[in-house]
């Protein structure tokens, strides 16, 4: 298994992504460009110890790529945001 850290890279952390962890349940990670969904799932599930429901990803005009990672509904995004320091 690849260091689940080589593919996520940071979160992004902006007002409307703040929001969607308390609206939708979501974090939004800047990810390796190379990953796909399935390898962001697993990094994700490993490194935080939640179940992902889903992940999008688009690229921005900077070139990164962004994951929105949706956790099932027994799983809380604030839990997660809390322990990188975001909230």
């Amino acid at each position: 298994m690849v260091d689940p850290w080589k593919i996520l890279k940071f979160p992004y952390i902006t007002e409307k992504s703040i929001g969607l962890v308390e609206k939708e349940n979501k974090i939004v990670f800047i990810v390796d460009r190379k990953a796909n969904k399935k390898q962001i799932k697993e990094a994700f599930e490993k490194v935080f110890e939640v179940k992902v429901e889903k992940v999008n990803t688009l690229i921005d005009f900077k070139g990164r790529k962004k994951a929105f990672i949706k956790l099932k509904p027994e799983f809380k995004a604030i839990d997660v945001a809390v322990k990188l320091g975001i909230m």
